[in-house]
């Protein structure tokens, strides 16, 4: 491999409002962008971490950096894996070799990672935690979107009335919930028989990370998405008889590589397939996307929640996510 130039930067994207979680009100993204640069051409990939794992931004760049010796002598995406943990910094290092690899070889990564030409995608819109006519309003303004994802905060009352005024909002709606962790086992039974009757299509990370054995032998009518509970490829394996999905981030599992084979790992094992995103920008979507197109279920809406996002960006139309290879992934030659 020949010897690359790296450029770790760090950006704040704002929110254009507050958005509201168990247990965290989010107003800003800090990310870290990645460039790799060969002296003919460059690969960029985009990190937002994990903020339940303190992998913020200061710590990825504490980690690339530690490692920038062996980064730049010219290392490819097999010793990566190697070479750096699961978590931010190994994504963004990852997807900017991925899009390297792209250019140097004039093919599209989607060609490279054994995947079919990217179809546009259906995906979820996000209503985060807020008071039920709050969080009804913001459906009927996502009127254009086929699937929304609500934000729960684990007290079951005020949940199922939250999901009871979207449904009455979006009536059409494919509805899925995403409760962060915030609910105890003893609260499930009564949670998920409500959201029967509302016609909500999946629970997402009902309990606590290292909670997962309480849920082993659980009846639930709705299926449970693991998503704090799976974080790399050595989780998924777990999840049988728990979880019936797993939602793969590329900022938990470590870039696209990990990604791909966590998504054929999982549908190997019986599980079904989700794609989600620590909000990003565009440039972060755009290897999650090709990621979707292996998935049932695809929560990309990340941009949306930027007050500005890049350009080129990912595209939102009727409900559906599009990345041109114009994002990350084209075939060309450097700009700079």
């Amino acid at each position: 491999m020949p010897a690359l130039r790296l450029r770790v930067e760090t950006a704040r994207l704002p929110f254009s409002a507050p958005f509201r979680i168990a247990g965290h009100v989010f107003e800003e993204q800090e990310v870290v962008l990645v460039t790799l640069d060969d002296g003919v051409q460059q690969g960029r990939g985009e990190a937002s971490g994990v903020f339940y794992l303190d992998d913020d931004a200061a710590h990825m760049v504490s980690v690339i950096e530690a490692r920038r010796r062996d980064i730049e002598g010219g290392t490819d995406r097999d010793a990566l894996q190697q070479l750096l943990p699961a978590g931010g910094a190994r994504n963004a290092l990852d997807c900017a070799l991925w899009e390297l690899e792209a250019r140097r070889a004039n093919r599209p990564v989607w060609e490279m990672a054994g995947l079919a030409p990217p179809r546009a995608l259906t995906t979820t819109f996000t209503l985060g935690a807020e008071d039920p006519e709050v969080m009804a309003e913001g459906a009927r303004r996502y009127a254009q979107a086929r699937a929304l994802k609500l934000k729960l905060t684990g007290e079951t009352a005020l949940d199922l009335a939250r999901v009871k005024a979207v449904r009455e909002a979006r009536p059409d709606a494919w509805i899925g919930v995403d409760a962060n962790q915030g609910y105890r086992s003893e609260q499930l039974p009564a949670l998920i028989a409500g959201l029967v009757d509302l016609r909500v299509a999946l629970v997402e990370q009902p309990l606590a990370r290292g909670h997962e054995s309480e849920l082993q032998g659980f009846k639930s009518p709705l299926p449970l998405v693991a998503d704090e509970s799976c974080l790399a490829l050595a989780d998924v394996a777990g999840l049988v008889g728990r979880f019936s999905m797993v939602n793969i981030k590329l900022d938990k599992c470590g870039g696209l590589t990990e990604a791909l084979a966590m998504a054929r790992a999982a549908r190997s094992l019986g599980l079904g397939v989700m794609v989600g995103n620590m909000v990003g920008s565009s440039l972060a979507m755009a290897p999650a996307f090709l990621v979707g197109q292996l998935c049932d279920v695809v929560d990309l809406d990340g941009p949306t929640f930027l007050a500005q996002d890049r350009t080129p960006g990912v595209t939102y139309s009727q409900g559906t996510i599009w990345c041109d290879e114009q994002v990350w992934g084209r075939q060309g030659r450097r700009t700079s």
